[in-house]
């Protein structure tokens, strides 16, 4: 995959457009995730790259749809519109499920043991803490 990075960022800004707030806390969970990545290892990177990139990406159609960004409702769409926007990239179309998986759960109890998963909210929740300051 060239540029995954890159890419998948082009992507998220794309869908995001002007909600700067948006496209900042999703970069700013990315830094902090290839912070963390070794202390979750062994991760795919790929992984982490794409789940950090994307993983509020359902806040546009819940805040659309119901008024809200509710976690249950950004668990709800952001698997779709993470798959619909990977599969604008050279994202690899094997990876795109465990992607999904991680979208859906990453405000809640999950199902899934990924390791990735647990990177995810580590990273996610210092951001989240930090922007409440």
């Amino acid at each position: 995959m060239k540029y995954p990075r890159a890419q998948i960022a082009k992507a998220m800004i794309e869908y995001f457009g002007s909600d700067i707030r948006r496209i900042e806390h999703a970069l700013r969970v990315l830094h902090h995730a290839d912070r963390l990545m070794a202390d979750y290892s062994p991760c795919d990177p790929d992984i982490v790259v794409a789940t950090a990139l994307l993983h509020d990406v359902g806040i546009k159609p819940a805040e659309a749809m119901h008024g809200s960004s509710n976690a249950q409702y950004q668990e709800k769409y952001g698997p779709a519109a993470a798959e619909e926007l990977l599969r604008k990239t050279d994202f690899p179309p094997e990876k795109i499920e465990m992607v999904k998986n991680i979208i859906g759960n990453h405000h809640s109890p999950s199902r899934y043991d990924y390791k990735e998963l647990e990177l995810l909210k580590a990273a996610d929740l210092v951001v989240n803490r930090a922007e409440k300051v």
